[in-house]
């Protein structure tokens, strides 16, 4: 939209929309002073296009870090994010991306049951578990904790 199609009114509106942007960059970024104008020329250009209703620059489609067959082994998880080896995700996921494994999965395509854990990984936590005596059910393991007498 060039400036003698926009109106008055869309044109004050461009500038004062421009003017809370940059005082707010301004306001909390570090900007020497012969900066400042190449971002008030920045945000307003930026501003302009999506008033003008340029239509939006469509995104590659989304390229995992290997293949989603193998993304899962016996001891491990590879990462689709990143690529990287684990076998734990949901916490490498929280840290690094600020994603549930939900979000994870539905990004990827991912069925609901694929793993955030290590097949193995899994098994041998469940096994540990058991052998402590979790998720036993009635009845109290052998020791008594806590009777006074």
């Amino acid at each position: 939209m060039d400036e003698e199609q926009m109106s008055s009114d869309q044109h004050e509106e461009l500038l004062r929309m421009t003017t809370e942007v940059v005082a707010a960059y301004v306001s909390n970024n570090v900007l020497p002073a012969t900066q400042i104008s190449d971002v008030i020329g920045a945000v307003y250009t930026s501003l302009k296009a999506l008033d003008s209703g340029m239509p939006e620059v469509k995104s590659e489609p989304l390229k995992p870090a290997v293949s989603v067959k193998k993304s899962v082994n016996p001891d491990y998880l590879i990462c689709l994010e990143d690529g990287k080896k684990l076998k734990m995700l949901k916490r490498h996921l929280r840290t690094t991306y600020n994603m549930t494994p939900e979000e994870y999965r539905a990004k990827w395509g991912l069925a609901p049951d694929y793993p955030m854990v290590a097949p193995n990984y899994a098994a041998q936590r469940s096994d540990f578990a058991k052998k402590i005596g979790l998720g036993r059910t009635g009845g109290r393991s052998t020791g008594r904790r806590g009777s006074k007498k």
